[in-house]
């Protein structure tokens, strides 16, 4: 299964035959930190990205003190919503899918701002379940996964939650797993949802004038302590204990771990996506964030002033995952949800129009066109 997620704004897409062009399907996220949106078309197995959108907004700042969305964080939701509801009109999309996650399934007032959403802006926000968010994540780093591991561990760290689903890579036949996800039916073996993001880390433990290690310490021991006693993922335990298994890794604070890692002057997720890192250079990125400052973390290229106080958040979840479930080689995803939601959209999208070719195919007494447009 390949994925073209190569940005094209204001690609349209013409053929020989004059045929019309590629619907366009949409798939946005509205996170605890981060409002983003892609619109895509079919291309072959996958999809090709015509448009993305991506905003810091904030929604759960402050969420897990009062328990309620603020007003100037539905403020600035509401601003990035408004931008996505008119890109998704301009483009003509055919099918969406929006989905709002932790802070909206945490808050008292979330269902209210959904409310709010679709009056201000027409788009029907879907509160998901953790289950949800889970599949979506993997779905959307399927083809991320080494097929020559024996397991997988898939660690989406959000604003407000973090999800760990245990895949097993055994069974075999992941190129069909694209089929299989609309019925819910991924390789997923365990899975589990902690609701601590980098968001609600970092609130919970505020920076003093400097990082310093026994801060770090303590973010990983929280983290720790809500993963620990899980023993549903059990089983692939010798999997990983004998070093054959791999990790991927899917959030903001990661891909700029990885920027950081990679020496980038400018964030590229052509470098970043895919590429592999050891443990070793995953723990020196994060010693090498604690010696900075918070203007020297804003400075860096690949995290900048609206991640620099959450990165180091991002980076001792990951440590806690390490620690726990050792593995020697991480992969890095700029990728998740929303690609999942994309590929659970399209799925069958290329079958059906074959299957239509083939009927008037046989209506004309001849075969499906060789050049037909995918």
């Amino acid at each position: 299964m390949t994925l073209d997620l190569e940005t094209a704004p204001g690609a349209k897409k013409s053929n020989s035959s004059g045929a019309a062009e590629s619907p366009c399907y949409g798939a946005l996220d509205l996170g605890t930190n981060n409002c983003r949106l892609l619109i895509a078309t079919p291309s072959g197995r996958g999809f090709r990205v015509v448009e993305a959108y991506s905003r810091i907004v904030r929604l759960g700042e402050g969420l897990s003190q009062t328990g309620r969305l603020s007003d100037a964080a539905m403020e600035r939701a509401l601003a990035a919503l408004k931008v996505s509801a008119e890109k998704i009109r301009r483009r003509k999309v055919v099918k969406l899918k929006a989905i709002a996650t932790q802070a909206c399934r945490g808050a008292e007032n979330g269902p209210e701002f959904v409310a709010r959403v679709a009056a201000e802006t027409g788009l029907q926000l879907q509160i998901i379940t953790p289950r949800e968010e889970a599949q979506l994540s993997v779905a959307g780093c399927l083809n991320l996964l080494d097929r020559k591991a024996e397991a997988a561990l898939v660690v989406d760290v959000g604003g407000g939650s973090t999800e760990l689903s245990w895949v097993d890579l055994t069974s075999g036949g992941l190129e069909t797993e694209l089929a299989k996800f609309a019925a819910g039916r991924l390789p997923i073996k365990a899975w589990l949802s902690i609701p601590i993001g980098v968001v609600t880390l970092a609130e919970r433990f505020p920076e003093g004038p400097a990082a310093t290690e026994t801060w770090f310490r303590a973010m990983v021991e929280t983290v720790k302590d809500e993963i620990r006693e899980f023993r549903h993922a059990d089983p692939l335990r010798p999997i990983f204990d004998a070093d054959r298994a791999h990790m991927v890794g899917t959030s903001g604070a990661i891909t700029s771990l990885a920027g950081m890692h990679l020496g980038l002057r400018r964030y590229d997720r052509s470098q970043v996506d895919g590429i592999w890192m050891t443990r070793d250079e995953c723990d020196v990125a994060a010693q090498t964030l604690l010696r900075l400052s918070p203007q020297e973390r804003a400075d860096e290229p690949c995290i900048g002033s609206e991640r620099a106080d959450l990165v180091l958040a991002g980076a001792a979840i990951l440590q806690a995952v390490q620690e726990l479930w050792p593995c020697s080689r991480v992969r890095v995803a700029d990728r998740g949800l929303r690609e999942g939601i994309l590929m659970s959209l399209m799925s069958g999208v290329g079958t059906k129009r074959k299957r239509r070719r083939r009927r008037r195919g046989r209506r004309s007494g001849g075969a499906s066109p060789v050049n037909a447009p995918e």
